[in-house]
């Protein structure tokens, strides 16, 4: 597969000095890699592509498929993983997740909404996950932002949310292409992240917000309706005993049954 690195290379290149496109046919996880070379003192900025991981990780230590067993589908990759590593200093962290899958819906397709606080679904089923980790190297701190896309409808069995496939409304595209479409916009989006915060970028993800005026459940405990997210990310949720925020990436939150 073609991976149009160069290109991709000649977008970022100017926002990121001493960045770098890496393609691996295979890896236990971009993001275990980037964080293992982070600790190691390697903080270059690095957009990191696997055709295929053996132990990819989502959010609260679920796994992450790469479509079933890895098989390759029509011959090109069934799904798109890569991380991009970079050093990060924003003023504010708080909507990091939200900034990044913003910036990927807006590269692929208006059908896609984003449901709190780093998923992408189609539909009312998963089609993208998104993990950010980062790393302290002295004074210096080093994000890693991690995203899974599903090109076709992973084959994989019993997951907890029914999952949705790229090509479902992009019949034609493939991971590489995908790739093309996402990479330089999301380093423009975290760069301007970085320099303003969440804030500026509320509106627009109201526009693509899944759980707004549903019903929602929390693992904490904590049921009502989603009334969107404050300038700093954190989720709206009106109950019977008033409003609260939910900002802990530890809560999940997910559309009440039958809502």
């Amino acid at each position: 597969m073609q991976w149009h690195a160069e290109a991709i290379w000649e977008a970022v290149v100017p926002l990121l000095p001493a960045f770098s496109v890496e393609v691996l046919p295979e890896i236990d996880s971009t993001n275990t890699e980037l964080m293992r070379r982070a600790r190691a003192g390697q903080l270059a900025p690095v957009l990191l592509v696997a055709e295929r991981q053996t132990a990819g990780r989502g959010r609260l230590g679920r796994t992450w498929s790469s479509g079933g067993d890895g098989a390759s589908v029509h011959g090109a990759p069934p799904s798109l993983t890569f991380s991009l590593g970079l050093p990060l200093a924003p003023a504010d962290w708080s909507g990091l997740s939200l900034a990044v899958g913003l910036s990927v819906v807006e590269s692929l397709h208006p059908a896609l909404q984003l449901k709190w606080p780093n998923d992408v679904w189609l539909q009312d089923r998963k089609l993208a996950g998104i993990l950010i980790e980062t790393a302290s190297v002295g004074e210096q701190r080093y994000a890693v932002i991690g995203v899974g896309i599903n090109i076709e409808v992973p084959q994989a069995q019993d997951l907890r949310t029914p999952p949705a496939g790229l090509r479902e409304v992009l019949p034609e595209i493939d991971a590489a292409g995908a790739l093309a479409r996402v990479a330089a916009p999301l380093v423009r989006a975290i760069r301007q992240f970085e320099a303003d915060g969440f804030g500026p970028l509320r509106q627009a993800f109201h526009a693509r917000d899944l759980l707004y005026g549903r019903e929602v459940a929390c693992s904490d405990g904590v049921v009502g309706m989603a009334r969107g997210v404050d300038a700093g990310g954190a989720l709206l949720v009106h109950t019977e005993n008033g409003l609260r925020k939910i900002t802990s990436s530890e809560v999940s939150v997910r559309p009440a049954a039958g809502a």
